[in-house]
């Protein structure tokens, strides 16, 4: 049986989160669908504890606590969750409605759909050195659930970008020593995290080092992945082993649409070109925000992904109830913004 809905919602990221607010200050209800086991997108699973400094009404926040403010300002909507299943059919039918379903065999009756995939599935770039495979998931990982697991490990990261840099710096302190290893002297991370490491490596007495070169191969000991060697570029190269208990690869995420990929729509560069009045992309009532997406001027932050999910509610309002005469309403002053917000009479 068909469950009968308003919206869904393909990706429960925070821009997803924040579509099911924006959806709900219109009187839509709506369900939402994510591949992962729980909600919060890359946010909860790469970098739950990494620090966001540009939401607005928020000097800092850390990842995983945005997602939980996002479900909690969500909830007086009563949306409905499907975790750990994929969308992996939608078509068309002639009344304009659509059929979805999900890999785990949910069935939707959808009124519109709003894609929030942020990069769609996310896949971490692996390390491709022979035989470091076989160690992933026992010390060699790509990304960090609890950072507490490597308190007093001996850690290396490998990578340049701001997720390798920020945990680099965020377990400073927490691992007994830390080794980066990046295959340039040109870093890809924020200038002030790559100074701040750079710096701490500098101390006499620090707990951190970094490698430039590539890695030539990795250390087996005992059946058990010991180490990395690293050997430096130049005329005169160098070879250096760096041992640990635990890797940590941040070679960044290549994006791969999936399903969505075949779904007709206009696709640019693997993101979904929509237009800017209302998110909506080249199929009429398939609306897409956040890092999926492509328009011009189009920059990748979360805070613009929250304005795409207020103009996509708007579209899919619009798509649905075409007669409707839309309006703006303040959630301050609006009594019908209180009731459906569960704070009637509240200013």
């Amino acid at each position: 049986m068909s469950t009968k809905t308003e919206a869904v919602i393909v990706g429960a990221g925070p821009c997803g989160l924040f579509q099911i607010f924006e959806l709900g200050l219109l009187g839509i209800k709506c369900h939402i669908v994510d591949s992962l086991p729980r909600i919060g997108g890359q946010c909860s699973v790469l970098y739950p504890d990494k620090p966001i400094y540009d939401i607005p009404g928020y000097p800092v926040v850390g990842a995983q606590q945005l997602v939980d403010a996002l479900e909690e300002q969500a909830s007086p909507f009563e949306p409905g969750y499907v975790l750990d299943e994929q969308v992996t059919q939608v078509s068309k039918r002639g009344d304009g409605r659509f059929d979805v379903r999900t890999s785990g065999g949910t069935q939707f009756d959808a009124g519109s759909i709003v894609i929030a995939g942020g990069l769609g599935s996310f896949d971490p770039r692996p390390l491709r050195t022979r035989g470091a495979d076989g160690y992933r998931g026992i010390n060699l990982h790509y990304h960090v659930d609890d950072k507490e697991k490597f308190r007093d490990r001996n850690v290396a990261v490998l990578g340049g970008g701001d997720s390798a840099l920020d945990w680099v710096l965020e377990l400073h302190g927490i691992a007994s020593h830390i080794t980066l290893v990046h295959r340039r002297e040109a870093f890809r991370a924020q200038p002030v995290s790559v100074q701040r490491m750079k710096e701490i490596a500098a101390r006499p007495d620090g707990n951190l080092k970094y490698h430039i070169g590539r890695i030539e191969k990795i250390i087996e000991q005992d059946e058990k992945l010991k180490g990395i060697r690293v050997v430096s570029f130049g005329p005169d190269p160098t070879a250096t082993d760096v041992e640990f208990d635990e890797l940590l690869v941040f070679y960044g995420l290549s994006p791969n649409l999936g399903p969505i990929a075949k779904w007709d729509l206009q696709v640019d560069r693997k993101t979904i070109e929509v237009r800017t009045k209302d998110c909506q992309s080249s199929v009429p009532g398939i609306f897409g925000i956040g890092d999926i997406v492509t328009y011009p001027g189009k920059k990748k932050l979360i805070l613009c992904g929250f304005h795409e999910a207020a103009m996509a509610a708007f579209g899919v309002q619009h798509y649905l109830y075409p007669k409707i005469k839309q309006r703006v309403q303040f959630t301050t002053t609006s009594p019908i913004m209180h009731k459906r917000l569960k704070v009637d009479g509240a200013l």
